[in-house]
């Protein structure tokens, strides 16, 4: 069988101008990790991102980590990157006002509130520039990209919490409420790891940090 491997982003700026930035905590989760599997011998034959900011940063730091070369070596694929959060979070706003997080609210009240806007979004409630069944058609794009590689190759997959969300429940066969549930569980460069064959896709573990559970680093595991 093949292998591959999917992490989520570093640690995104949420709340600054720009949310599609490594903060200096993603760039540091990112690098960790990467020093993590080089002292475990591990080797990726194909490196695969999305094609936002913090997709290509989470993937420069895990080279870094790993001492490789990891610019000119990586491909990109669009249909790896995140939904538009903001854009289904606004729609939704607009639906229900009073539903939306007011100034000053945390972290966890804006996921709460997207959870809520990704169900209404999946049930045509809301109507962003993406519809659902698009977001649903390109991460079984992108899957079936991902499985298109040799037997017994190894693949390192950087995306997003909601794109992972996505592949997963595919390859699960979970509902639409599973989508949502695991966005909201993913941490930042947490790590899950399958096997495929040409007849199947396996999940072996999901949504792990190896090289944050450790003393000194458990305020580096993050959610955003």
């Amino acid at each position: 069988m093949a292998e591959f491997i999917l992490v989520r982003h570093g640690q995104a700026s949420f709340g600054a101008d720009d949310y599609d930035n490594l903060s200096d905590t993603g760039w540091q989760q990112s690098r960790w990790l990467g020093e993590y599997w080089r002292d475990k011998g591990v080797r990726f034959d194909r490196l695969l991102c999305g094609n936002l900011t913090r997709h290509r940063q989470t993937l420069d730091g895990i080279c870094e980590g790993l001492e490789i070369p990891g610019e000119n070596t990586r491909s990109v694929l669009t249909q790896l990157n995140e939904f538009d959060f903001l854009a289904v979070a606004k729609h939704y706003s607009e639906l229900y006002p009073d539903r939306a997080p007011g100034a000053g609210a945390s972290r966890a009240d804006f996921y709460r509130f997207l959870k809520q806007g990704m169900l209404a979004w999946a049930a045509g409630e809301i109507s962003p520039p993406e519809t659902w069944s698009h977001f649903e058609a390109r991460i079984a794009d992108a899957l079936k990209n991902i499985c298109d590689s040799p037997k017994g190759s190894r693949t390192l997959v950087v995306s997003s919490g909601g794109a992972i969300a996505m592949m997963l429940t595919q390859i699960l066969g979970g509902s639409i409420s599973t989508v949502a549930n695991l966005n909201m569980q993913i941490q930042n460069t947490a790590v899950s790891r399958l096997f495929f064959s040409a007849e199947n896709i396996s999940l072996h573990s999901f949504n792990h940090v190896p090289h944050l559970d450790r003393d000194g680093r458990h305020e580096h595991i993050t959610y955003s």
